[in-house]
């Protein structure tokens, strides 16, 4: 029995039916995330295809290993802007790779959220903060200050 329809896929019968991206009542396997396609056509090698995870985790890991070397701040901020540059590819090409784990909407808001948090954080630690919110001192009334 041979499936005609791009968007079939035989059942435990193997008798064919359309396969929806909506869950079932009981899950028996993952759908593959939207735009989770490869990056690059087929014969192209490993790298190639993957490229925008490989993006992302080559900057995340120049991120870590500046700050082992004790260069937190700047560290930190490419660690955030990895998690942002991943949000952008996210949005703006259609086929990630395996930088889509989840649905479009939720790997956008993900990765922007948690580099945005990064960021600020980066941009607040101590001492000599480039970034001074008004109210933290107050909202932290609890932290040992010098004043």
């Amino acid at each position: 029995m041979t499936v005609t329809d791009p968007v079939s896929a035989p059942d435990a019968g193997g008798r064919p039916r359309r396969a929806t991206r909506r869950f079932p009542l009981f899950t028996r396997d993952t759908a593959r995330p939207e735009g989770g396609g490869r990056a690059a056509p087929g014969d192209a090698p490993a790298p190639a295809r993957q490229w925008p995870i490989l993006a992302v985790l080559l900057v995340a890991g120049l991120g870590l290993l500046l700050t082992a070397f004790d260069l937190f701040r700047i560290g930190t901020l490419l660690i955030g802007v990895a998690l942002l540059a991943g949000g952008v590819l996210r949005w703006a090409v259609p086929d990630v790779g395996m930088l889509a784990v989840r649905s479009r909407f939720t790997d956008i808001v993900t990765y922007g959220g948690l580099g945005l948090a990064i960021v600020l954080l980066a941009l607040m630690v101590q001492p000599d903060p480039l970034l001074k919110i008004p109210f933290l001192k107050d909202a932290l009334h609890f932290t040992v200050s010098s004043s």
